[in-house]
């Protein structure tokens, strides 16, 4: 199915008055309306005309309509357009463009419009409802910019709530740590504090068994003395009583 497309452009040029150019372009061929506001021209491209140009252009026909209408459904500021006179009260509007490096120029030829009011009032019915088109789009368009903004805000008011919401609860959080934290600590200093008092004790402790052995050693040693000497001087008694009874003995004989 073949697909119509419709544009209108107001073509500025160089040392003339604006015109206005409305296109219908289909495949393989385009209409054209034009009118300066008081006198109108048409421009009907067929399908044989249109094939014609394509294959001295050497390009596809679709390639052909589409670079047409890209020229003449909006203005292009490298281009250079005309809309001369060609007898008869036909006009010539053409168009420049590049090529590979090359400037080449397009000219199609247009007649008077069998009515010219008729022509010109279609062109600003057109322009008309495509303005009207645009300002319901802006419309739109406005009123989903305004939702999105309204969002937006809400969204903006959320994340600073939950960012806010965030920021509390780290610092309540952290005070929480810290106080077990700080528990923490100081059950380990009074562990640590008890470890060092047991130890010490226990190192006390051996130090006082070894001082009362030391003791009950000097206190053993001094009985032994004691005995030894006693020891010593009753064997001495004995030894002088003992050898007078031997020369008593030795005299008898």
């Amino acid at each position: 199915m073949e697909v119509t497309r419709h544009s209108c452009l107001k073509l500025e040029l160089k040392d003339a008055d604006p015109i206005f150019v409305k296109g219908t372009w289909f495949d393989s061929r385009f209409e054209l309306s034009l009118t300066d506001g008081h006198n109108a021209w048409i421009c009907r491209a067929s399908e044989e005309e249109v094939r014609n140009r394509a294959a001295q252009w050497d390009q596809p026909v679709l390639e052909y309509v589409s670079l047409a209408e890209q020229y003449l459904g909006f203005q292009q500021p490298h281009s250079l357009y005309g809309f001369a006179d060609a007898g008869d009260g036909h006009k010539r509007l053409s168009w420049t463009f590049e090529k590979e490096g090359t400037k080449l120029q397009w000219r199609w030829k247009c007649e008077p419009a069998p009515d010219s009011k008729q022509t010109t009032a279609e062109i600003l019915d057109f322009l008309m409802d495509a303005n009207i088109r645009l300002s319901e789009e802006v419309v739109i368009k406005t009123q989903s910019f305004e939702r999105l903004k309204v969002e937006a805000e809400k969204s903006l008011a959320q994340s600073e709530k939950i960012s806010k919401e965030k920021v509390e609860f780290e610092s309540a959080l952290y005070a929480k740590f810290l106080k077990v934290l700080n528990s923490k600590k100081a059950k380990l200093r009074d562990l640590r504090d008890q470890l060092t008092e047991q130890g010490a004790a226990v190192g006390k402790l051996p130090q006082e068994e070894e001082d009362e052995s030391t003791d009950k050693t000097e206190s053993f040693d001094d009985i032994s003395e004691e005995e030894s000497s006693k020891n010593i001087t009753g064997t001495s008694k004995d030894a002088q009583t003992s050898r007078p009874r031997g020369r008593k003995r030795t005299t008898r004989n």
